[in-house]
């Protein structure tokens, strides 16, 4: 569990706005009264000031038309004091001297770039995410950190490293989960390090998957030719194991059907013909004996 000094967070909560539609249409209703006065005014200065105020206020109120889109909130501010979120879709309206920030609270898709990290090996390895997050509280994002869209890549970035460093890239002791083998464990395991570190900033994690993962350039050709080597190995051993049952099996049949009697040493010979015909390379020579079995 990461701790975090004690801050004073901010949390999201509905403002108190009004329906835009109304306030645009009284607004244009006055216009025209408005001007009436003051053109038909004569000079007086009873009806030019009362147009001039009505004017004024018209266009006061019109400055506090704001709209909001699907999946957006705007923040409300009163000279720096947070009066909540508007997430309405649609015209609306506030009074005009309260500060509106829009912030998006959709999901984002972003793709980290490749870092080249130490695994629990120590082996140098290139590897980055794919993370979808979105915005869940709009207060926390604007208002307790600095900028909410550096502060998520940057944290995706130091929760790779450490991510990274505790899993081998592939060959972990036994039973041990690696960063290649284990891609949804390492997955769950980067979604929740990542949800942890940006909760501050009201930040949901949807998803997050690793989105590239090779071993670093100056070490990848040695690794390669331990992989051949070990993949090698394991035919190897898929060739033997074979090979060896396909033998026992020839003797026991032989045997059991009376086909021929060898001694110790002529089922040896057999054993050993048999395992250089059935491991080689390449496809074995027969020699075919013209005398008996002995000679």
């Amino acid at each position: 569990m990461i701790e975090r000094p004690a801050v004073n967070q901010t949390m999201e909560r509905p403002a108190s706005t009004g329906s835009g539609i109304l306030i645009l249409l009284l607004s244009l209703a006055a216009f025209a009264p408005a001007i009436w006065l003051i053109v038909t005014s004569g000079g007086e200065a009873l009806p030019i000031v009362g147009g001039s105020v009505v004017l004024t206020l018209a266009s006061l109120a019109l400055c506090g038309l704001y709209t909001v889109q699907p999946n957006q909130a705007v923040a409300i501010t009163l000279f720096g004091d947070y009066r909540g979120s508007d997430r309405r879709a649609g015209l609306r309206w506030v009074l005009p001297w309260y500060t509106r920030k829009t912030i998006s609270v959709r999901s984002r898709n972003v793709t980290s770039d490749r870092l080249k990290v130490n695994d629990r090996g120590g082996n140098p390895v290139e590897i980055a995410a794919n993370v979808v997050w979105r915005v869940e509280d709009s207060a926390k994002a604007l208002f307790d950190v600095d900028n909410y869209e550096t502060f998520v890549s940057i944290q995706i970035d130091t929760a790779l490293r450490d991510i990274a460093s505790h899993y081998a890239y592939d060959h972990g002791e036994e039973h041990e989960p690696t960063l290649r083998a284990d891609a949804e464990l390492v997955a769950d395991k980067l979604r929740g390090e990542l949800s942890t570190r940006v909760a501050v900033a009201g930040i949901v994690i949807d998803e997050a998957r690793l989105a590239h993962l090779a071993y670093a350039p100056e070490i990848a050709g040695a690794m390669l030719r331990r992989q051949q080597a070990e993949a090698i190995i394991a035919a190897r051993q898929t060739i033997v194991t074979g090979a060896v049952s396909m033998v026992d099996n020839a003797l026991r049949l032989l045997s059991e059907r009376g086909v021929v009697n060898l001694d110790e040493e002529r089922k040896a010979a057999m054993v050993s013909n048999l395992l250089v015909v059935l491991c080689a390379d390449r496809e074995a020579q027969p020699v075919v004996n013209a005398g008996t079995l002995y000679s």
